[in-house]
């Protein structure tokens, strides 16, 4: 019986994996993990960089805040003595300004030891790739500067916030070409050969799809836990939305995903839509 349950549920992640895209956190992870080639294409493209080389990548990183609250960065990559957060954000509350800005103020805290001149500071970009247009002027990207009011001078403190409009994916640019392959569930339609290879290796080798299977499996242990620490007290049913909650928020997934790899039966899954 327990074997059963474990192929089925074996069976119920490939079929899953297939269906993911890299805007799918636990997906991403995988594909930009030890990938240097694919961290230097994203961002070559958006900061329209071509001779960028990253030195360093840590996916999932969390960056510990000692009076407050951490933050786990999805992509945290070091380069030219610069340092890049790259986000993928579903939800546009997952995407709030104030989050940015956030995530900037964490890396500069870590960023410089103690006793060492301001001026040593490294530039950093916080960089947001969103799957709608959270800002909502109908641009591809946005490069948000602090500005000196009265003056068109940007306030050089080397900080760079920049969202990236998943959802514009005009082929005729290289920023577009890179937004499809990120929607693209099939690495045969990628248009860049390095996120092709890593895609296909993750969901069609055998080994590749047993290490997302693992790795997912690890972050819904994580977040089942927290989702049912929250719902312990309020029933079975309550416990398990927040399950999917939290699947949903720190996995940034889609209701639908979070309810399939929670082994939610597709009868059940409409209703526990409408009470999310």
């Amino acid at each position: 019986m327990a074997r059963d349950l474990d192929e089925a549920r074996r069976m119920r992640y490939q079929e899953v994996i297939q269906s993911f895209t890299l805007l799918d956190d636990v997906f991403m992870t995988a594909v930009f993990q030890d990938s240097l080639p694919c961290v230097d294409l994203v961002l070559q493209i958006i900061l329209d960089q071509p001779n960028l080389r990253a030195e360093r990548v840590i996916t999932q990183d969390t960056v510990k805040n000692l009076r407050g609250h951490d933050v786990r960065l999805d992509v945290h990559a070091f380069a030219d003595g610069r340092e890049f957060n790259i986000e993928i954000q579903r939800a546009k509350s997952g995407a709030d300004p104030r989050r940015a800005r956030y995530h900037s103020s964490i890396m500069d805290a870590n960023a410089l030891p103690a006793g060492v001149d301001y001026e040593k500071l490294p530039e950093s970009y916080v960089i947001f790739i969103t799957e709608t247009d959270v800002l909502g002027f109908g641009q591809p990207l946005y490069v948000i500067r602090r500005m000196i009011e009265g003056y068109s001078n940007v306030f050089d403190d080397g900080s760079h916030i920049i969202y990236v409009n998943s959802a514009m994916t005009d082929t005729s640019t290289s920023l577009g070409r890179l937004m499809h392959d990120f929607r693209c569930a099939q690495p045969e339609k990628m248009y860049y050969d390095v996120l092709a290879q890593r895609t296909r290796a993750f969901k069609q080798n055998e080994e590749g799809v047993s290490h997302v299977s693992a790795l997912w499996e690890q972050l819904l242990k994580e977040e089942y836990e927290q989702g049912r620490e929250a719902g312990i007290e309020k029933g079975i049913e309550q416990e398990r939305l927040s399950s999917i909650r939290a699947v949903m928020t720190t996995c940034k997934l889609t209701a639908e995903k979070a309810m399939d790899m929670l082994a939610i039966p597709k009868i059940n899954q409409e209703r526990y839509k409408a009470m999310l």
